[in-house]
This record gives C-alpha cells, structure tokens and sequence, in this order.
C-alpha cells in the first residue's frame, strides 16, 4: 500500500483500514464523511458533526470559490479552521458542480467557462485552477477535476469526456506538485 492508507483487516469482502495524514491524524476506513459544501454541515455544530462518528468533512470547491472565495477562507485559517473541525478535510475537484449548471457552461481543453448563477460574472475554472483553489482551501483531500457527463443526454460525449478527464488529471498532479 501506501503512507496515507494501509488495510489493517478484510472480513467478508469488507476491507477496514487507515488513512494516515501529515498531521499525525487518522481515520479508520470505512467512515462517514457528511458534507459541509458551503462551510458548514447545515443545521449540526462541529461537536454533533464530531458525535456521529465523522472521520471527514466533505467541503465543495465551486461553491466556497463562489462564496466567500477561497482567498477569504485561506486567510481564516482554512476551511477546517473556518467550520471549527478538528479533523480532516476533503475537497471535490468542482467538476460535478459545473456540470451541473449544463446550459450556462461551455467546456474545452483548457477548462469550463460558465456564469456565475447568483450575480451573471464570467468565471473559469481549468484542472490548475481548480488544484489552486483545494490548496487556498486547505484540504488534506483533493480531488482532480473532472469533465462529467449526463448519462442520459450527453452518450454522445462519454469517450470525449473520459480522455479529457485523463488529460486533465496529468496537469491536476503537475499542479498539485
């Protein structure tokens, strides 16, 4: 395995293990990672999120680039410090969320393009951009951005999109290096 995982059992095609953290922190596997997309897991304090049993906080990159931007957050302390967690954090490349705003966005090789569904600015996001903005955030998890399809109504796409997912996961790591 590796530094950051190591299966410590396997019972019944389950398999337990580690997730070791630069920090010295660690969180058994499999856990339960609620979701704090804009900064905060809605309606719960840091010590009810701590009471579950939440190994990981999940933080969305697109929106906290939104709002309050990742700048503000950075200058905060990071996005664990922002929510008051103590343990660590993973951020979504953004990828799922652009795709999600299908008409008002236009992908390329070099990124997406879209509007800003709150106030109509231009905003780019490119797989470098979207490292930029996990490391502004303070992430101890990133994820590379991807180029996400609608199953249904993009087939057309699903080849296209893959590779360039590929692609852009090439320039996610020599970013993230």
């Amino acid at each position: 395995m590796s530094d950051f995982f190591s299966v410590t059992s396997t019972t019944s095609g389950v398999r337990n293990g580690v997730l070791k953290f630069r920090n010295g922190s660690e969180v058994k596997t499999p856990t339960f990672m609620p979701v704090g997309t804009r900064g905060a897991v809605k309606s719960l304090s840091p010590e009810l999120v701590k009471s579950t049993g939440a190994g990981i906080l999940l933080a969305n990159t697109y929106h906290l680039h939104l709002s309050p931007g990742e700048g503000v957050v950075k200058n905060g302390g990071g996005t664990a410090q922002w929510m008051r967690w103590e343990g660590p954090m993973l951020t979504d490349s953004g990828g799922f969320q652009v795709f999600s705003l299908g008409k008002i966005r236009k992908i390329t090789e070099k990124g997406v393009k879209f509007r800003n569904p709150v106030n109509g600015d231009v905003i780019f996001i490119s797989p470098e951009k979207s490292i930029q903005i996990q490391h502004d955030l303070g992430a101890d998890i990133i994820m590379a951005f991807d180029d996400v399809v609608d199953l249904h109504n993009e087939r057309h796409r699903q080849r296209e999109a893959m590779e360039r997912t590929h692609r852009w996961l090439d320039r996610c790591v020599k970013e993230h290096q």
